[in-house]
């Protein structure tokens, strides 16, 4: 008999990810991830899927990432914890045998790929401007941090992030290893972030900068070859970032994902064509009018890899397509044209591809994940692990139901409906509305373990993808800016009413409301513009614009973007801030915050404790500590517990309901 979802699944539910084609066989390696309960941690180990079946490959208690095979398809490379208890580059073969450490940074490395003819890694590491220009001293440091405490000097806006904390002035530095003579060499560094995307010829490689000569202000990188001689050229392109560049085998082509300015943050990703001969940048992808790659939320994938394109032939290549809901699969051609290969209700989160097959883990929104095989000729799609299918049999999952209406202008909205598990007919449930982050992300066709769990409770659940939204039209997507808490507002609430319309079961005296970052500050911005809700959860929110802006890690460059509104411009930064509107709020409100979160800082939630505690407002404060902005995503696994027992207690407690 199946069991309903339960918080502690997360400890049963493992993610298969990450794909990684062996090079000239039909063989894949994937990583699966549990969670380990006793250790409070995360555990990421390495699969092997070929004609044999599927082989263990790394067995520690560790986590795993960058994996990489070597062009004779013998060995691997991958990231793990290794000296000064750092990640470091490590060498496995792939046919047995011993670890072997290849570095021993005392900052850790970033990633790591291999050169064209495996003789040699080239990896990432971060170094001060002086050390990287050569010309730092040899400062002796203290080995007792907390008795020797240093002071950080900061020089720039750019100096803190979530789940660093505070960073000294470091930039991202290339270097390379012989894998025969283990010489170590600088290949690129300076007072700029380096980043080598490929490898290729005699020593060639494709390497992105992010020098500027104003850096708190520059948000773009420029591309260049690095011919085997050392000299670079540049590759013309517009602004923005590089999130990808593979070189075709004939190399010939360059396949760039690019992910330009005109919308700032909100800008689809896309991809570009460059001929290496001619130097002629052609645009593929724009006219899809969705973002290539993969933006969707979730809390049960874990250390996924963002792989949106790979070349199959000469002429062909296949990538990922955010759109309508679903990450799905096309095909592309040197001609220009784009096709779609894979479409469904799903969430492909991993992918590669050799000549013959496609490797896929895909998740659907009954199933957490599994790796799968697609025949690019017959285009026939088969699983090849069922490392979830004991946990899926055992469990009552609730699928939910795809839902389309209009907003208040006619804006086409999409989102999702759960029943509560074990729904029976002639009875009133509540309902709770899950709002997510970004806003520039997306609820997808994916498992996502936090519904499921507010379904067993004997909840009705409501998701939707308000203008903002990723996986529609770039004008949905920029839609959101200039305009929070007015059209994406209005959008969630035209789905409640929507679905309570559609619906006469749900108890419309019993609605909830929680989400978390984007979704904490229009849970805020929800609560005090209508009484409508009688219980809600605000997450690692923003409640004021004004004071944002000078202590998110991002937040200097984020309110001009998002808000529109520059340094002086108060008025609008304060009629956009939820706390504004404190004495209108009447809904019971729990705040749950992290200590350490520096993207939206537990300031953000201080401010608004007190102001509705001083209003003598029904609320409560929780504080994680030890735990960033990602801690619903990658926090540690008891408190994540503990977020969803707060969660789920602060609507048990304020909407009537029966979960049995």
């Amino acid at each position: 008999m199946s069991k309903k979802s339960d918080i502690k699944d997360i400890f049963n539910i493992k993610s298969v990810a990450a794909p990684v084609v062996v090079t000239g066989s039909d063989a894949v390696t994937y990583s699966v991830t549990h969670l380990d309960e006793e250790e409070n941690d995360y555990v990421t180990n390495l699969y092997k899927y070929d004609d044999s079946g599927n082989r263990q490959l790394t067995f520690k208690k560790e986590r795993i990432s960058n994996v990489a095979h070597s062009p004779s398809g013998e060995e691997t490379i991958f990231i793990a914890k290794g000296e000064y208890d750092k990640p470091q580059v490590f060498l496995l073969g792939l046919y047995g045998g011993e670890r072997k450490q290849l570095t021993r940074e005392k900052e850790g490395v970033a990633s790591a790929l291999f050169s064209k003819d495996g003789q040699k890694i080239f990896y990432h590491v971060s170094l001060t401007s002086e050390s990287a220009n050569g010309t730092g001293g040899t400062e002796k440091k203290q080995e007792n941090g907390e008795k020797f405490p240093e002071p950080v000097v900061i020089r720039r806006m750019k100096y803190k992030a979530d789940s660093l904390g505070l960073v000294k002035e470091k930039y991202q530095a290339v270097k390379s290893l012989d894998l025969k003579t283990e010489k170590e060499q600088t290949v690129l560094s300076g007072s700029a972030n380096f980043t080598v995307h490929a490898a290729f010829g005699e020593g060639a490689i494709i390497y992105s900068s992010d020098d500027s000569d104003d850096k708190d202000f520059n948000f773009s990188e420029k591309l260049y070859i690095q011919r085997g001689d050392g000299k670079s050229e540049e590759i013309a392109k517009e602004e923005g970032y590089v999130m990808k560049v593979d070189v075709s085998p004939d190399e010939k082509h360059l396949l760039i994902t690019h992910a330009g300015r005109e919308f700032e943050n909100a800008t689809h990703a896309n991809i570009a064509l460059y001929d290496i001969e001619s130097g002629t940048w052609t645009e593929l992808t724009k006219h899809l009018d969705k973002p290539v790659g993969d933006y969707a939320v979730h809390d049960t994938q874990q250390s996924t890899v963002m792989n949106p394109t790979v070349w199959v032939s000469d002429a062909e290549f296949l990538f990922l397509v955010s759109e309508d809901g679903s990450v799905n699969l096309h095909r592309g051609n040197l001609d220009g044209t784009l096709t779609p290969l894979l479409q469904g209700a799903h969430h492909i989160h991993g992918m590669d591809a050799g000549e013959t097959h496609a490797w896929l883990t895909i998740s659907k929104p009954e199933h957490p994940g599994e790796l799968y095989r697609l025949d690019l000729k017959s285009n026939e799609l088969e699983p090849v692990t069922a490392i979830n299918g004991e946990y899926v049999e055992q469990t009552e999952i609730v699928r939910p139901e795809a839902i389309d209406y209009k907003s208040f202008d006619d804006t086409a909205i999409h989102g999702w409906f759960m029943k509560p598990a074990g729904f029976k007919e002639g009875r009133k449930y509540p309902m709770v509305t899950n709002i997510h982050g970004g806003p520039h992300a997306f609820y997808s066709n994916t498992y996502f373990h936090e519904m499921q769990v507010f379904a067993a409770k004997g909840y009705a659940v409501l998701y939707v993808n308000p203008r903002g939204s990723h996986s529609y039209s770039q004008k949905f997507v920029n839609d959101v800016r200039g305009d929070y808490g007015n059209g994406d507002y209005e959008d969630i609430m035209a789905g409640v009413d929507f679905i309570t319309g559609k619906y006469d079961w749900i108890d419309r005296d019993n609605l909830g409301v929680t989400g978390g970052s984007y979704g904490g500050f229009m849970t805020n911005w929800i609560v005090g513009h209508t009484n409508r809700f009688k219980a809600a959860v605000t997450q690692r929110s923003i409640s004021n614009w004004v004071s944002f802006r000078g202590v998110s890690d991002i937040g200097y460059y984020f309110s001009d973007w998002q808000i529109k509104a520059d340094f002086n411009e108060i008025e609008k930064m304060w009629h956009h801030s939820p706390i504004k509107y404190v004495d209108d709020i009447e809904t019971p409100l729990l705040i749950l915050h992290s200590e350490n979160d520096y993207r939206c800082p537990v300031e953000q939630a201080e401010q608004l404790f007190i102001a509705l505690k001083y209003k003598r407002k029904e609320t409560e404060f929780i504080r994680f500590p030890a735990a960033d902005h990602n801690l619903s995503r990658t926090g540690k696994p008891n408190l994540r517990i503990e977020r969803l027992k707060h969660l789920t207690g602060w609507f048990d407690t304020y909407l009537e309901h029966d979960e049995a």
